[in-house]
This record gives structure tokens, sequence and C-alpha cells, in this order.
């Protein structure tokens, strides 16, 4: 009977555990986001970055606090842009009164170029390789693909003045599954899609606004997402 008690207590903490860390895929969350990026003077090198605060429902429900920045290298008469950065990244709970945020460290590298189609098609691909190292885990890696592609309402540059839209859909894959003490996951770690407006109000800034999906193996939520483009 003890045993038989136990057994049950055990799922029930188990279960109530699980739904505490499952976000509600009705609810709406947030992301704020600002990304940079500069050229030192007339040479090949620069930098870039990011600096996001994400929120499970708005405001008040931490998701995670992304800080990144990277050195960017551009090797002449090439359409390529290199990077290669580190990023610090604290995840909270969601749903929890006293939030136990976890600590990620990554290095990353990634190549990212550009072409156009049909005039007004401005694509760009992003190729990004990640080594995590997350509280409480083993070393993993992750590898990511995601397109972006701007339309201009007008012309076919975003030049100041100019409204847009903004899509980008990028793939998540895990380099390992094992991640440490029995635990793993899977080979697709998450996929995002977006769907937004962006207005052009320098040369050298924008602004957008959208919407973004987020699906992984455990749940799907939907996200507004607000961010600002500058390049000095």
């Amino acid at each position: 009977m003890k045993k038989t008690y136990l057994s049950i207590l055990t799922c029930s903490i188990l279960f109530i555990n699980a739904n505490a860390q499952a976000p509600d895929g009705e609810q709406l969350g947030a992301w704020y986001m600002y990304f940079y990026n500069a050229t030192f003077k007339e040479s090949n090198w620069g930098i870039q970055g990011d600096i996001q605060y994400r929120d499970w429902r708005g405001l008040g429900d931490r998701e995670q606090l992304l800080l990144r920045s990277g050195i960017t290298y551009r090797p002449t008469n090439s359409g390529v842009l290199f990077t290669v950065g580190f990023a610090n990244i604290t995840t909270g709970q969601y749903g929890v009164d006293i939030d136990n945020p976890i600590s990620e460290n990554r290095i990353y590298q990634e190549a990212l170029f550009s072409n156009t189609i049909l005039k007004r098609l401005l694509l760009t691909h992003r190729f990004r390789y990640e080594q995590r190292w997350v509280e409480d885990q083993d070393f993993r890696t992750r590898y990511r693909y995601n397109l972006f592609v701007n339309i201009p309402f007008k012309g076919t540059t975003l030049d100041k003045g100019t409204p847009y839209f903004a899509f980008y859909n990028e793939l998540f894959i895990n380099g390992e599954r094992n991640i440490g003490n029995g635990r793993e996951v899977q080979f697709f770690d998450r996929n995002r899609t977006y769907l937004g407006l962006g207005y052009a109000i320098k040369k050298n800034l924008r602004v957008q606004l959208g919407w973004m999906e987020q699906t992984t193996n455990n749940w799907q939520k939907g996200q507004l997402q607000f961010s600002l483009h500058h390049t000095f």
C-alpha cells in the first residue's frame, strides 16, 4: 500500500511539473529585439550582434534574455559576410512565480549572403553553427538555417521612407541527442516562421512589427515581435 501511494505521489508531482513547464500555446508572447552592425571604416572587418528580451505573455513572465555579439569579416569582392561570436542566454521558466533561470554560454560561427529575385524579392540566407554550454547539460551543438525575405512596397531597395513586407523561416537541428544524465533530445530542435511589416526610418535604421510561430517537439506558440535594425 505504501509503495502504491508513493508511486501515485511521484507520478502526480511529475505531471504537475510537466504542466508547469509547458507554455500555454493559446497565450500570445512577445519578443523585443535590437540588432546592430557596423564596419570598421573602409576595412573588411566589423561587428554585429543583438539584444533580445523574450516574454511568455508580453511582460511579466520572462522567457529569455539574450545578449549576442560577434566579429565580422567580408572578403574583398565577395557577397558573403562571415561572423564569429559569443552569446549569453538566461532562460526563465514558464508560469513560475519564483523564477529559477537556466544560464547558457554559446560560441557561434555563421555565413550570410544575399541575392535578389524579380528585382523586388530581397533574399538573405544565414547558415549558423553553435557550440553550447547549457547549465546542467553536457556540451551541445546546433545547426541553423534562416531564409529572410524583404519585399519593398515601392521601389526595389529599403531606402529611407520605404515600407516593406518581411518574412523569415528558420530551422534548428541538434548536433547531439545525448545531453547528459540519461536525457536525450530529438535531432529536430525547433522551427520559427515570421510574418511582419517594416519601415525604413533612415537608410541605416529600420523598424519591424510582426508575428512569429515557434514550433518545438513539445509545444507550439505564437509571439509578437518588435525589432529595431541599426547599421552604424
